[in-house]
């Protein structure tokens, strides 16, 4: 049997979390149209007759304005070499190559394992276009398997698969067969809670809110589940209330139903708003929210 862990790495955006949701075939990482949306490694397990894939879902690499944002790029390349058997560098194709993307190359470079270019969001571009970029990634990375995809589609996941496949050890099963996540409930619950609020609020407020799960009551019927969305302004806790408190019972609603999805049960949510000034360059908060934090 054939098993191994492949790092999906790129820019914000660019679609990984799509890539492995689609991969995996069910949602193991929050998805919106805003940037950096991924915050924590996660990893999700593939699984068929003769190989076992653990792919490692990575913060999109950007330039930080927070230590949060630094904290999640050291995220990703603390990943080694012993860490990780392949790795998948996911590329938004639709958009032209530019500073971030060379960044980006320069820090991959230092893996010495096999690396996939996976240009994304094919469909959003001409021939011309993608045969300039594929140009680009042959230049820059001449031994890289180039794979071209549509994710929110699923298109050439087999492929994708088949190729993994040939690069990967001989290996034991890592995890049981039933198993697609390695993240816990408490994980889950606030990721789906953080999702709703990336989705349903404007702009200037989703990347100044964290979730924290105050309380589980296990037993009860419906199971009580006590949740606070902390944001960094009273302005931004205003907003996430909403006029007449419309805005955070729709946050609710929406969390609600895929979260009873995830337990199978009927829950209660209670939602609080707080506010933890400036939270994202306070490493004692980061901690608290579950941030990986360097002592340095």
């Amino acid at each position: 049997m054939k098993s191994g862990f492949v790092a999906i790495i790129g820019r914000p955006n660019v679609g990984k979390s799509t890539i492995i949701n689609s991969l995996i075939g069910q949602k193991i990482s929050i998805v919106s149209a805003k940037a950096q949306t991924t915050r924590n490694i996660v990893r999700g397990i593939y699984d068929d007759k003769d190989c076992q894939i653990i792919f490692i879902d990575t913060p999109g690499v950007h330039k930080p304005r927070q230590k949060l944002g630094e904290e999640m790029n050291k995220s990703v390349f603390r990943l080694s070499e012993d860490d990780i058997d392949a790795i998948l560098l996911v590329v938004d194709a639709s958009l032209p190559f530019g500073i971030g993307d060379e960044f980006l190359l320069e820090k991959i470079k230092k893996y010495h394992c096999p690396i996939f270019v996976v240009l994304n969001k094919i469909d959003l571009v001409t021939i011309t276009q993608i045969e300039a970029i594929k140009k680009i990634y042959d230049e820059k990375l001449p031994k890289a398997i180039q794979i071209e995809t549509v994710a929110t589609e699923g298109f050439n996941n087999d492929e994708l698969i088949k190729k993994i496949k040939e690069i990967l050890p001989d290996g034991p099963l890592y995890y049981d067969l039933e198993t697609k996540t390695d993240t816990d409930v408490v994980f889950q619950i606030k990721e789906i809670i953080r999702e709703k609020t990336l989705i349903t609020l404007k702009e200037e407020v989703p990347h100044s809110i964290a979730v924290y799960v105050d309380n589980i009551e296990w037993e009860d019927k419906p199971m009580l589940i006590e949740a606070s969305i902390v944001v960094e302004k009273d302005s931004q806790k205003g907003i996430l209330i909403g006029s007449k408190g419309k805005m955070i019972k729709r946050i609710g609603k929406l969390a609600r139903i895929d979260i009873e999805k995830e337990l199978n049960k009927h829950i209660y949510l209670d939602l609080t708003v707080k506010v933890d000034p400036d939270w994202r360059n306070n490493p004692q908060s980061l901690k608290k929210f579950g941030y990986k934090v360097d002592k340095k």
